[in-house]
């Protein structure tokens, strides 16, 4: 089959090139092509009739609609459409990637990719920077966040979207870019002529020690990208350096959406011996079921571990966090993770586009798969359901305890963190908290600590004083739910009659932004401290900042500093 799929991506004409005389000629040729590779690859399956026989019926409507439609057609559009919509109905992990969207996936999965190093904000119809990366080309050509952008080699960017902006400032290492911007702090404007290099955002973007007596090594991991596992061991050597006497460490695997399963593997190896089973992977191809072990020399195989997760971390970071569940390795607290039990693979369709599809599911050592949803059974409108409770299958860890699969990694301490509030939210997308950090930057030195930078009682008040006059509306829940009754009664006609009780209730929910402003300080005031803190000491900066909040991170420092406690959670049998 490899050799047929050669020949078909090199023979078929692009189509996006097709013209009505040679058509016919190459579709009939590419159908025998693919029909006679899946023939090969696939003769004892009983769906090859029905494969080839959809393949004629798509490149039959594909040649009818190219020689008859009343206006002309894009192929290659119409083919991406119909592709995605085929993969709709599978996972919505498995994709198909275009030539045009190709850079944007290997920066998903490699975290790299040519510019400049900046973000993009948008307010109104104005784009201006928003953060900037530590050493990148922008700070080294003097951005700030909260510049206002005016050109990008001369072409005016007002009204343009952060996607277009973005197109502009990608490009090849070693090129050059001219951006036009109105300095945030002096109010100049100015012509920077920058370099574009390789950007490469970190996959540990943070790593300290935490506790009453710095002894815990904290490290956040954000994505598994290649050599994540050799920045997560160098960084705690880094850590082990500053002080030989850690008591314990806390990884951070929080909204991390995955990436590479040997990364995984070599994660779980920095902490369990070599020649452990980490995961399992089992899928239609049987030559591809595999077990992936740890294969280096471990870097502490006793010392305690804390491994924190929520409701976004998924795929690679439920492995780890699985995996040191099943060997009973570490405590696993905060949140329930999302519970992507699939793999993916990406196989090449010629002309530089790709197909990343799931072929697999992945099991931890105790042999479970956490896969949440259930995309083989679709309910009959086409929704997918979760794998219910009843229904998930009870697993042992190697000490006996109790664990389930289908439905994600259950944690050993649960830490619920409320949502956002309407107010902070509203706030944060208006960029009321980034224009203000623009603000207090232009008159205020770089703090001295950015673990321990906090508001003054002084400067919070100066932050209400100037959002007085602004407008930061938004609705409550309540309000929403008000909004739809009223809808449904105006509806059904009852609206009317009811009107007066209507208006009644709706000043009586109605909510008092300064009260909220009250009552949400510690939320906002957080968030605000991190925008502000992340002007001098970047992304490490606003990250070192939030600690001092995290309600998760406190536990884990309180468990580590508790022998005890924490043996007793590894050992405790449900």
């Amino acid at each position: 089959m490899p050799a047929l799929a050669t020949l078909f991506t090199i023979s078929m004409p692009k189509l996006s090139k097709f013209s009505i005389k040679d058509s016919k000629k190459w579709i009939a040729f590419g159908i025998v092509l693919v029909a006679l590779g899946f023939f090969i690859q696939g003769k004892n399956d009983r769906s090859f009739f029905e494969v080839s026989k959809n393949l004629e019926i798509y490149a039959n409507v594909l040649k009818e609609l190219n020689t008859y439609y009343v206006d002309e057609i894009e192929p290659g559009k119409l083919t991406k459409v119909a592709i995605d919509g085929m993969l709709d109905d599978l996972d919505p992990y498995t994709n198909y990637i275009t030539e045009s969207d190709i850079e944007d996936y290997e920066f998903m999965t490699t975290g790299r990719y040519g510019g400049i190093g900046a973000t993009m904000r948008k307010k109104d119809d104005q784009i201006y920077i928003g953060d900037v990366y530590e050493n990148s080309p922008s700070q080294k050509a003097g951005l700030h966040p909260g510049d206002l952008l005016l050109s990008i080699d001369n072409e005016e960017v007002k009204g343009k979207g952060v996607d277009d902006i973005s197109t502009l400032l990608k490009g090849s290492p070693g090129t050059q870019v001219a951006l036009k911007v109105k300095d945030a702090l002096s109010g100049e404007e100015l012509v920077k002529q920058i370099t574009r290099g390789e950007i490469e955002l970190s996959s540990v973007p943070y790593a300290g020690l935490v506790g009453p007596s710095k002894d815990i090594a904290f490290v956040r991991l954000t994505q598994f990208t290649p050599n994540c596992g050799r920045m997560v061991r160098d960084a705690l050597d880094s850590l082990k350096t500053a002080n030989p006497a850690l008591k314990g460490v806390v990884l951070d695997l929080r909204n991390n959406p995955g990436g590479l399963l040997d990364e995984a593997v070599n994660v779980c190896n920095i902490f369990t011996e070599r020649g452990q089973l980490v995961v399992s992977t089992k899928g239609k191809m049987k030559d591809w079921d595999k077990d992936f072990r740890t294969e280096g020399p471990v870097w502490d195989a006793k010392i305690p571990l804390t491994v924190l997760v929520n409701s976004h971390s998924a795929s690679a970071s439920e492995i780890v966090a699985g995996t040191m569940q099943d060997l009973d390795r570490g405590v696993i607290i905060g949140e329930r993770s999302y519970g992507k039990g699939l793999v993916q693979t990406t196989r090449p369709l010629g002309y530089n586009a790709r197909l990343k599809l799931t072929t697999a599911r992945y099991y931890t050592p105790s042999g479970r798969c956490i896969q949440a949803l259930d995309y083989t059974h679709r309910h009959p409108d086409g929704s997918v359901g979760r794998i219910p409770d009843s229904l998930q299958k009870t697993y042992t860890t190697k000490a006996g305890r109790v664990v389930k699969g289908g439905g994600g990694i259950a944690v050993d301490v649960e830490v619920k963190n409320p949502p956002s509030s309407k107010l902070a939210i509203a706030l944060y997308t208006k960029n009321f908290l980034f224009d203000y950090a623009t603000q207090y930057q232009r008159k205020h030195q770089a703090p001295t600590d950015p673990a321990t930078f906090s508001l003054s009682g002084g400067e919070w008040a100066a932050f209400t004083k100037w959002l007085e006059g602004k407008d930061y509306s938004y609705k409550t829940a309540t309000e929403i739910a008000l909004d739809s009754l009223q809808a449904i009664a105006t509806r059904e006609h009852y609206f009317d009659a009811a009107k007066t009780e209507f208006t009644a209730l709706r000043n009586k929910v109605s909510h008092d932004k300064k009260q909220d402003l009250v009552k949400n300080e510690p939320e906002v005031k957080e968030m605000l401290e991190g925008e502000i803190i992340s002007r001098y000491y970047y992304l490490k900066g606003r990250i070192a900042n939030s600690l001092q909040y995290d309600a998760e991170l406190a536990k884990a420092v309180s468990l580590l500093n508790a022998p005890s406690e924490y043996a007793s959670i590894l050992t405790k049998k449900k």
